[in-house]
Order: C-alpha cells, then structure tokens, then sequence
C-alpha cells in the first residue's frame, strides 16, 4: 500500500531519529568488536537511505510531485549526515557506511529507474514488397 508523500516523510524521518538514538545508545556495544562495526555501518547505510527518502519527500512535498533528487545537494548531504552519524560511533563504522551506502544508492536508482522513467518502444517501419506504382 502506498502512502502520501508527508506521511513518507514523517515515517522515514521516525526512522532516521530511531536509527540515531539507537547507535548513540548502543555505541560502546557496537565499538566493542569487528563485526559489530561493520554492522554499524551497514545499519549508517539505512540511515542514508531513510534521511535521503525524508528528504526527497520532503521536496516533493513543498515542490510538487514531479521533484528530483539531485546529485548535489541532496545525496550528498545526506551521505554526509550518514557518516558524521557513523563516525560518532566508530571510525570504521564511517567506511562501511560509505561502502554499503553507495551500494544502496545503485539499488535505489536503479529501482527509480525502472518505475519512474518512461519505457519507449521502437517499431520497425515496414514497407509491402512487390507492388509498385507505375509512373
């Protein structure tokens, strides 16, 4: 079931808040081993992908249904945003964040793509053999 654009944008930014305090809480917790930081930064990576929807929607809110995200500022300030909130926790928490966040990136243009662009078909022109006009 899809949703409005403002209630998108109220529930991914919940979830943004939910991550944060999450990783503040859990930070000794997620510090404390090797692969508990690597999950750190795969659970920054959500981090990226939820502020980055609360800030497409937040957009498409104030400017209408047809607004894009942009390379610059929106993806980049929410990548930004994502390893600041990382890097809070652990340093190498800021790397796989970065890694799992471009990943999720590719993923979330291509499933844009997909559904959004326009799909254009080519037909061939055919022409009847055999028959011609006399001149």
């Amino acid at each position: 079931m899809a949703v409005s654009s403002s209630i998108s944008l109220v529930i991914s930014l919940s979830l943004c808040i939910l991550i944060f305090g999450g990783m503040q809480m859990f930070k000794s917790n997620i510090a404390s081993t090797e692969w508990k930081t690597v999950a750190g930064g795969f659970v920054g990576s959500w981090f990226f992908v939820f502020s980055l929807t609360a800030m497409n929607n937040l957009e498409s809110t104030l400017f209408g249904e047809g607004f894009q995200s942009q390379l610059f500022p929106d993806v980049i300030s929410c990548l930004a945003l994502s390893l600041f909130v990382c890097s809070l926790v652990h340093r190498v928490c800021v790397t796989t964040c970065l890694i799992f966040s471009l990943i999720a990136l590719y993923y979330m243009n291509a499933a844009s793509s997909e559904k959004y662009s326009a799909h254009v078909t080519v037909h061939p022109v055919t022409t009847p053999h055999g028959k011609r006009k006399k001149h």
